[in-house]
């Protein structure tokens, strides 16, 4: 099938200018950071190209994860959400871009404690998702896990994990079942790839370096999603790795490594599409670094003081969503008002699962010990 036969497309081209996003000056880079500096200097790629219904679709996954992590603020700070809880927004475009370049409830998952987009973006439903960080039984983990241990098996999610790192190996072990089925047990329908998402922080850390070993050595089909997001907690990353670039480490492994804007959810999905493809044809993982930002502190808790205004308000302007709907409208695959459309039906289904969160059960005392072991 050709482009012409999917009807109107957009794409953007190489570089970080056609994001739509100001580039950054000598003075803006002194007062930014050396990520800003980074985007600017990026090896020029080939972002995705997508028709009108992908680009809704996009458009609507990092909509409803913005708008759901806004109300989970909310709701915390109403006293209706405990524990910690660790918010996405402005990363939105690294969950979006990778997973829904995935096969949905056929490819696999791996988080991190800032987990609750990459559940809504596996299609883990928003009342399953907001019941969960209610403790409700009708959460996708049944009320056990909250805001950092999301799980779906039905969608292929294999959990959020709190301290980090603890991902990346299941993740792989994923990927080996995917190999070793098609390898050992001669299902030539078994070409599942994994995705592994963490922190910039993680990656200096052993299990990342033993897993991109293993991966390597066996060439199993995982992405590595670095969402280099340049603080870990109130660590600047350029100040706690010898060599902040992490997507060149994969070359010591000699598997493959690109860096790309994460703050431009069409060059995410573009690099995300070739790395899937190379890992279906038996070419091994790769390590993908997002370079991308958190508009919110570390978590809740986190008054957000460390970081400088100058650089917040730098990544402020380059807001995913604000990008990819310039793109949208500008070249005719969708109209403001469209755009508009979709936004209230996300607060309408936000909304709902609030609702719903709030009327479900409680998990019953007496089965407090269930889920721990495996039952028959």
């Amino acid at each position: 099938m050709t482009q012409a036969d999917m009807g109107p497309d957009i794409t953007a081209a190489s570089g970080t200018a056609a994001t739509g996003a100001p580039s950054c000056s000598a003075d803006a880079t002194s007062l930014v950071g050396a990520h800003a500096e980074r985007l600017e200097n990026l090896y020029p790629s080939t972002p995705a190209t997508v028709t009108r219904e992908e680009g809704l679709m996009l458009y609507r996954d990092m909509t409803l994860g913005r708008r759901f992590e806004d109300k989970c603020a909310e709701m915390y700070y109403r006293g209706k959400m405990f524990g910690f809880v660790h918010l996405y927004n402005g990363q939105e475009a690294v969950s979006t871009g990778v997973i829904k370049a995935m096969k949905m409830q056929h490819d696999w998952f791996c988080s991190t404690y800032r987990d609750h987009v990459h559940a809504l973006s596996c299609g883990v439903p928003a009342r399953e998702v907001m019941s969960e960080l209610f403790g409700k039984e009708t959460g996708c983990s049944k009320g056990r896990g909250g805001s950092m241990h999301l799980f779906s098996k039905e969608h292929h999610l294999l959990g959020g994990y709190a301290f980090i790192g603890e991902g990346i190996p299941v993740a792989l072990g994923a990927a080996f079942t995917s190999r070793y089925k098609r390898d050992a047990l001669g299902d030539a329908s078994s070409d599942a790839v994994t995705a592994a998402f963490f922190g910039d922080g993680t990656c200096n850390i052993g299990q990342f370096y033993e897993c991109l070993n293993m991966a390597a050595l066996w060439k199993l089909p995982i992405l590595f999603v670095v969402e280099n997001n340049k603080w870990a907690i109130g660590m600047d990353h350029n100040r706690a790795t010898s060599d902040p670039e992490i997507w060149r480490k994969a070359a010591a492994f000699g598997m493959a490594g690109e860096e790309v804007d994460g703050m431009d959810v069409l060059a995410v999905r573009g690099a995300a599409q070739r790395a899937i493809e190379r890992a279906r044809a038996g070419e091994g993982p790769t390590v993908l670094e997002c370079l991308t930002y958190r508009f919110r502190g570390h978590s809740l808790a986190d008054p957000d003081e460390l970081r400088a205004e100058a650089e917040k308000e730098f990544w402020a302007k380059r807001d995913p969503i604000k990008a990819l709907a310039a793109r949208l409208i500008d070249q005719g695959l969708a109209s403001a008002e469209e755009l508009k459309a979709i936004e209230k039906e996300i607060d309408a289904e936000v909304a709902d699962c609030v609702e719903f969160a709030l009327a479900a059960p409680e998990p019953k005392p007496e089965e407090l010990t269930r889920y721990i072991w495996a039952e028959d």
